[in-house]
């Protein structure tokens, strides 16, 4: 039975591109808690030919997402990996106007009604969080960090991807149970 609604957000991870090798690998990803809201948004532009009175063809241009990413708190150790900030000799997290970004891949999980989803963006890249900080009143109010996010098209395997999606089957258990252990990188028969 496949899903007819998918809600929630939950396991939330990143996985660092390791760039010291000749090809791409990712580091081990690391759970981020306090997972809030995702919210993606697809970029790229749909281009219209017109031949014969009418749309001839069509082409559609996907240049990833932009999206915002909000959390409880991001822990200090992987906000200072994910934009290049640096602790100092007394634990103080510093931001440094020309660091440089590392790109990660963002993992997580949707439940749905039959199934739980899991997704992986791959190649992704954070902006400096939005922070409200407001003073208490008569109630406390959580004031989550709020990332906005850049996700572009990656070449793996042969193909340039963005993301992908994974619902438990029973082809896939052994990939779906290790989903949060490693990447998961996809594999394509070839077509014959």
């Amino acid at each position: 039975m496949s899903n007819k609604v998918t809600f929630g957000l939950r396991n939330v991870h990143v996985a660092f591109h390791d760039t010291s090798g000749e090809t791409l690998a990712f580091d081990t990803p690391v759970k981020i808690p306090g997972a809030v809201r995702f919210t993606p948004t697809a970029e790229g532009e749909t281009s219209t030919f017109y031949a014969d009175d009418g749309p001839y063809f069509v082409f559609t241009a996907n240049n990833g997402y932009t999206a915002e990413l909000e959390m409880a708190l991001i822990p200090d150790t992987v906000l200072a990996e994910m934009l290049g900030w640096e602790a100092d000799d007394n634990g103080m997290l510093v931001e440094v106007a020309d660091a440089m970004p590392k790109k990660f891949a963002l993992m997580g999980e949707v439940q749905g009604d039959a199934k739980n989803r899991r997704f992986i963006y791959y190649d992704v890249q954070a902006s400096r969080p939005a922070k409200e900080r407001t003073t208490k009143g008569e109630t406390t109010e959580v004031a989550p960090d709020i990332i906005s996010l850049s996700i572009a098209p990656i070449e793996l395997g042969g193909k340039r991807i963005v993301k992908g999606d994974m619902e438990l089957s029973d082809t896939n258990e052994t990939e779906y149970n290790g989903f949060y252990t490693a990447v998961y990188t996809p594999t394509f028969t070839p077509a014959g």
